[in-house]
């Protein structure tokens, strides 16, 4: 897990706490990313949470040469979002601090860690049906202890597939902002590239916050830009 530097943490942690309690008792959507904004001084931060399938078209862990390529690459375009969220030129903005990440939905969990929890969660779960099949134990040993060894085996087989499944569906996208402008107040427009870089993306609801109070905003695919005249 990454963080800005102390001073963005000032600016994203308070304005975006409720919209991230939001974010996490909300669904996992497949096409629908977040994007945070916040307007203070000379700077904006920003902070976008998106599926995976959106980016790279796939949540599966990345094992094969060509997703990991696709993943480093789609980080790699991640870090720069000014190709992705145009801001006009007369606000004369640039990027201070970018990161972008590949992690788990569940904040502060690696992928790969959770991928470890999840076969721990499974070898309990393969304990428990196999105490199941105890209690519904024949009178005949033998056919007792074939039955057992049949089910364990079936029950380890499902619960891989089941693990994959669950890993599959909670990785997202996770990138952090922070850029300065000189005339702040001509940013009253993004235009959201980020929609052709990424053919998956279908919409981005957006929060934004300024002096003025925060905006809730939904940029969809076919509208790809955002009046910000008010927020000013």
């Amino acid at each position: 897990m990454f963080k800005l530097a102390p001073a963005a943490l000032l600016i994203v942690t308070a304005s975006f706490a409720a919209a991230e309690q939001t974010r996490q008792l909300g669904a996992h959507v497949h096409g629908v990313g977040k994007l945070d904004i916040a307007f203070e001084g000379d700077r904006i931060a920003m902070e976008l949470h998106a599926p995976g399938a959106d980016i790279v078209g796939f949540e599966y862990v990345a094992t094969s040469a060509e997703d990991r390529a696709a993943v480093d690459g789609a980080v790699a375009t991640l870090a720069r979002p000014l190709d992705l969220f145009s801001l006009p030129p007369s606000a004369v903005c640039s990027v201070v601090e970018a990161r972008a990440a590949l992690e788990s939905e569940v904040a502060g969990v690696a992928q790969g860690a959770r991928e470890e929890g999840h076969e721990d969660h499974a070898h309990g779960d393969h304990s428990h049906d196999a105490h199941a099949n105890d209690e519904h134990a024949h009178d005949d040993h033998a056919e007792q202890k074939h039955d057992d060894h049949a089910d364990a085996a079936h029950s380890g087989h499902g619960h891989d597939h089941g693990d994959h499944a669950a890993g599959a569906g909670h990785t997202e996208f996770h990138a952090e902002y922070m850029l300065t402008c000189a005339a702040p107040a001509q940013a009253t427009l993004i235009i959201f590239g980020y929609f052709e870089i990424f053919p998956n993306a279908r919409e981005l609801e957006v929060q934004v916050i300024s002096d003025r109070g925060a905006v809730a905003f939904e940029v969809v695919r076919d509208a790809p830009t955002l009046d910000l005249r008010d927020m000013f």
